[in-house]
């Protein structure tokens, strides 16, 4: 199982690299901040936009069309009911949940049903969700 985040649309003879669209909807601030530390500066991601607002993230899913959500995780051992809605009416959209009280993050996407990941809670373990390196393995 692999998936692309990097994709290469040919015009003519010029090559452009489509950047990784992420979303980036985390109800505690600090934790905002700290994932968006994380992936501003990376040349390849563009954060397209931003809430603390849970009822926003349809809406803007929606309308931005993002190929990765960053969600707040309240609890790792249960999938939350917003990431079963949005994978199933935008299955190319990947979620990574992230619990930081906990040092838990999991990676969720759709594939015919909806596949789970438990992925490392770091910098490197975001980086390689979005880039699409981390091993997809179901836990």
């Amino acid at each position: 199982l692999c998936f692309f985040s990097e994709r290469n649309i040919l015009r003519g003879t010029e090559r452009v690299v489509q950047k990784i669209r992420v979303l980036v909807a985390n109800r505690p601030r600090l934790m905002r901040d700290l994932v968006l530390a994380t992936i501003g500066e990376q040349p390849d991601i563009e954060v397209v936009g931003e809430t603390k607002d849970e009822a926003e993230i349809t809406e803007l899913v929606e309308r931005l069309r993002p190929d990765y959500l960053i969600v707040a995780l309240d609890e790792p051992e249960i999938r939350p009911g917003l990431c079963g809605f949005l994978l199933g009416r935008y299955p190319q959209m990947k979620i990574l949940a992230v619990a930081p009280e906990r040092n838990s993050s999991i990676f969720y996407w759709a594939f015919v049903d909806i596949r789970t990941k438990r992925v490392e809670t770091s910098e490197l373990g975001i980086l390689n969700v979005l880039r699409s390196k981390a091993e997809l393995v179901e836990i």
